[in-house]
């Protein structure tokens, strides 16, 4: 777990949207764990879950619905209550008072809209309301993808994906666990079979998910250029995702250099010494915030490529742990004083 300790730091009033969910949970947790100085604490669901009491710091919320004036006096409100919610609700959030810091795909690909992993560029959210956070398998991604970028550059990318259960939710979860025979969410028994399919399929044969972590990488690298494909398989882990990138670089490059070149960056942390079986599991990344790198080795099609497989945390890094990592990055930017 992690033990930080923000400097310069001001009570502020927060507000969660989602907060009786997967990631609107985690918020919580790492609010506390982060020690964030909270003045006022608003939590918010829907019309289910209104009344619901949540302990936070000892002392007890009920959870409520948003209504007019909902967020007035609100200095960061952190959405992860689906797209719908996030189309209905930030703009207002925003207009009364409020930074928003969405984990939905609702603003992502909106122009005015930054798309924030704070290692790659927090400063893309300085002096916005209304800041999106990526998908999940995206942002461990990208981390790792701009250090090589700035030092060799990106010529072509694929990605292929091995996505937890808990990236679906309480529903995914609860098909991992359900020891019955009929199935609720995924199309096939996920306690038996990886499936390749994430989200919706569209015209092209990509999933929208595929299309995500394509457009995304794109917009937060800020190269519309990086040729990238993408295939994303949901496997019958719990939690925390891996993704097997090749990397097409534009410089030769030398592995142990990459590793020294990665090792720089205080949120990742190197795992590669594939003889004593020491590479990135999701047992390690669970509870963490780091993103966790091994198997670095040259492709033996194009040497200039980089086969390299990643693995982090999707409730933490990849959601909740990059949004309030975004809310600190902004403070700290003396965006709040």
């Amino acid at each position: 777990m992690q033990e930080l300790m923000w400097k310069h730091m001001k009570n502020y009033n927060i507000a969660i949207v989602g907060a009786t969910g997967l990631v609107g949970g985690k918020f919580l947790e790492i609010l506390d764990e982060y020690n964030i100085s909270i003045g006022e604490l608003k939590l918010f669901a829907t019309s289910k879950s209104k009344g619901k009491e949540i302990i936070f710091r000892n002392k007890q919320y009920k959870v409520d619905v948003i209504e007019k004036g909902a967020f007035l006096n609100i200095d960061f409100a952190l959405f992860s209550a689906g797209g719908n919610t996030s189309l209905t609700y930030a703009k207002q959030a925003v207009e009364e008072g409020a930074t928003v810091i969405d984990n939905s795909s609702a603003w992502r690909m909106h122009k005015n809209v930054p798309l924030i992993v704070p290692e790659v560029n927090i400063e893309d959210a300085l002096n916005h309301k209304l800041i999106a956070n990526p998908n999940c398998s995206t942002i461990q991604c990208v981390v790792p993808l701009s250090i090589l970028d700035k030092q060799y550059g990106v010529d072509s990318i694929e990605y292929n994906t091995y996505q937890a259960v808990s990236g679906a939710g309480q529903m995914g979860l609860a098909d991992l666990e359900n020891n019955k025979l009929d199935r609720h969410y995924f199309p096939y028994d996920i306690k038996a079979t990886c499936i390749p399919q994430i989200d919706v399929f569209l015209d092209d044969g990509y999933t929208k998910e595929e299309h995500k972590m394509i457009d995304e990488t794109r917009k937060i690298l800020h190269n519309d250029n990086i040729k990238i494909s993408a295939t994303c398989v949901r496997v019958p882990v719990r939690n925390s995702h891996a993704v097997s990138i090749r990397v097409t670089l534009k410089k030769d490059f030398i592995i142990e250099d990459i590793k020294n070149l990665l090792e720089n960056e205080q949120s990742i942390m190197v795992l590669d010494d594939p003889k004593n079986s020491i590479y990135p599991v999701s047992t390690i990344a669970n509870d963490t915030d780091k993103i966790y790198i091994g198997r670095l080795r040259k492709d033996k099609i194009n040497e200039k490529a980089l086969l390299m497989y990643v693995v982090s945390d999707n409730i933490r890094k990849g959601a909740a742990s990059n949004a309030i990592q975004i809310m600190k990055g902004i403070i700290e930017n003396g965006y709040f004083s």
